[in-house]
Parts: structure tokens; C-alpha cells; sequence
């Protein structure tokens, strides 16, 4: 089977990328609940167990040089950003490879560098709303390395056998 992504509208690069997270989280024992609305930039939620849930964003790019993906300060309030359940999941797709995830807390962007922004438009006099974003490069890829999501599972299997 071919794994053709540069000729796809991107609201089916969108779903493939929250299909292939779902997927892998479920593949991890995880059970995962589609949110009915989306009005908080939630794209869906995991059951860590009875007691513990994360909610998760999903972002999708096909990788060039460079890249940029957001989420708005409207949907990811200042105040939730230390939330220990938020996620934003970062599914990129590469022609001819399986996608590549990431799983990222929100408290990542507090700490501000050359992958994680924090653009403060509106302070500038700008219209455009202040933004969450993931500068995403060949240069940083390596920034990305500790959320693989392979790394973040274990971190979640962790979390979710603490109040077992």
C-alpha cells in the first residue's frame, strides 16, 4: 500500500492524524472517547483509569523544511496551561513513512525556546490571537525526541497505576 499524504485535502490530513493517535493509544490498552463538542480545542479524551483522564488536541502537518502548528490562547487559556491532563498530539506525516506521533503536555509551552512559542500578538497592537505554537524544523526535530509517543505512553501507563 502506498503512503501518498502531499495530494490529500487537509481536513482528511486532519482525521487521518486523530485516527492514528486513537489507533495507537487504543493498540497501548488505553480506551479513547471522541469529545461531541469541540468548542475547547479537545479533539478527544483518554481514560487513564477510573479516576484519571487526559484530554487531547491533535495537530497534523506532511513535514517540508519547515513547519507551524498552533492552538489560540481562546482555546488553551493561560491558566490551563499548567493542567497535568492537557496534551497536544503532533501526528507528522512523511510521503512513503508511517506517520510519526508525538505527545506533548501543555505545561511545555511555560518554558519557551526554539521549538515551543509563545506569541503574544495582541500585546504587539496585532490583530491575529495570541497563540500556543510548535516551530517545528530539521534543525529542532531532536527537541521533539522526549515526546515520542512511545516515551509519553510509559509516562501515561506510570500516572495511571499510581492510584491503582
Amino acid at each position: 500500500m502506498d503512503l501518498k499524504y502531499n495530494n490529500l485535502h487537509h481536513l482528511q490530513v486532519g482525521r487521518i492524524g486523530e485516527y492514528w493517535i486513537k489507533l495507537m493509544l487504543t493498540m497501548q490498552g488505553f480506551d479513547t472517547y471522541y469529545s461531541d463538542v469541540d468548542n475547547k480545542a479537545i479533539d478527544f479524551v483518554v481514560r487513564l483509569d477510573n479516576s484519571k483522564h487526559i484530554d487531547i488536541q491533535v495537530k497534523t502537518i506532511r513535514l517540508k523544511k519547515s513547519s507551524y502548528v498552533f492552538v489560540t490562547k481562546k482555546s488553551w487559556a493561560e491558566h490551563e496551561m499548567s493542567r497535568a491532563n492537557l496534551y497536544l498530539a503532533l501526528v507528522i506525516l512523511k510521503e512513503d513513512q508511517y506517520p510519526e506521533s508525538y505527545l506533548i503536555p501543555s505545561s511545555a509551552w511555560l518554558r519557551p525556546d526554539e521549538l515551543f512559542c509563545d506569541r503574544k500578538y495582541q500585546e504587539k497592537g496585532l490583530k491575529s490571537l495570541d497563540e500556543w505554537g510548535l516551530n517545528i524544523s530539521t534543525k529542532n526535530m531532536h527537541l521533539l525526541d522526549p515526546y515520542k509517543l512511545e516515551k509519553q505512553v510509559k509516562i501515561l501507563n506510570q500516572l495511571s497505576l499510581t492510584n491503582t
